[in-house]
């Protein structure tokens, strides 16, 4: 929906209920009790009423990113977000984490650290609320190693909400440089412990297709793998539940980048026929990506 008929919808409800909280003491109680009643409910008027002015002038004020936003124009929504922040010095965590996210979609990976580096001068507990995104954007350009360095920093001052997203990262990161120990212990402790099914089966996930070929302790990976799939089996019970937790995230970056990943690691819990089709080519790409980093640091 428009953000326009967004406002204009929201107006609406508002102005009925404000009319029959004032009309219905009217028509129901009749006019002597009216006035008694509506003492007591024109407090509960003016607070309707202002509710409604606020978040009027919040949308009339924010009309032009949410314009840029519905009409997904990546480089005018930067453009207005840079002199949001390097201009007016306005650092705040929702305007960083959405020029971070802008310069994702562009794939201006310089641009995202550029703005972490400006972020940690200004107002440091921004980047500490973005860590997922600045993190990102070094795994999305190929710097594998400052990307595990990056996210092995932050690992416990992550909220609770974004713990356990760091950790799957940092392995992440780690089984893309080809450090399969770390990725394995990293993806076997969320496999066993987290409270998130996405994060869950994709760990599960990794351990089956990249990790298990390297670990040393095959029999106990193999364990975890089949134990934490069916974990997941019995709490999401089909596919279809898989997509709509997928769904729920969708809005996050972090998790929007490896929605390929997760769409495989869906089928491979629930479709294991499909995903074996594919697991091919996900492991082709893990080893020549690891192959890559080794060889550039020989």
């Amino acid at each position: 929906m428009k953000f326009k008929y967004l406002i204009i919808v929201f107006s609406i409800i508002i102005i009925i209920i404000i009319l029959a909280t004032a009309l219905l003491p009217l028509l129901m109680a009749g006019p002597e009790f009216a006035v008694n009643l509506q003492q007591l409910i024109l407090p509960l008027l003016i607070f309707i009423t202002l509710i409604l002015i606020c978040i009027s002038l919040f949308f009339i004020i924010n009309y032009r990113l949410f314009s840029l936003l519905e009409r997904e124009d990546w480089p005018a929504l930067s453009f207005y977000l840079e002199q949001k922040i390097y201009v007016n010095g306005r650092y705040s965590a929702q305007n960083v984490r959405l020029l971070a996210s802008s310069y994702l979609v562009t794939s201006d990976y310089s641009s995202v650290l550029k703005l972490e580096g400006k972020a940690m001068l200004a107002k440091p507990s921004v980047v500490d609320k973005n860590v997922l995104i600045f993190g990102a954007a070094r795994i999305l350009s190929g710097d594998q190693k400052d990307a595990a360095i990056f996210f092995n920093k932050y690992i416990e001052k992550g909220n609770n909400r974004n713990k356990q997203w760091i950790h799957w990262f940092f392995g992440f990161s780690q089984l893309l440089d080809g450090v399969f120990s770390i990725a394995e212990q990293e993806f076997s402790s969320l496999a066993v412990s987290s409270d998130n099914a996405l994060i869950t089966g994709l760990s599960a996930y990794f351990l089956s297709i990249s990790v298990l070929k390297h670990s040393k302790k095959p029999e106990e990976c193999r364990f975890i793998i089949e134990n934490s799939r069916g974990r997941v089996v019995k709490a999401l019970k089909s596919i279809k539940n898989w997509i709509i937790e997928v769904d729920r995230s969708a809005n996050e970056i972090h998790v929007a980048i490896i929605k390929k990943y997760i769409d495989e690691a869906g089928k491979w819990i629930f479709q294991p026929s499909v995903a074996r089709q594919n697991n091919v080519a996900e492991n082709t790409f893990i080893e020549k990506t690891s192959a890559e980093n080794t060889s550039i640091e020989e």
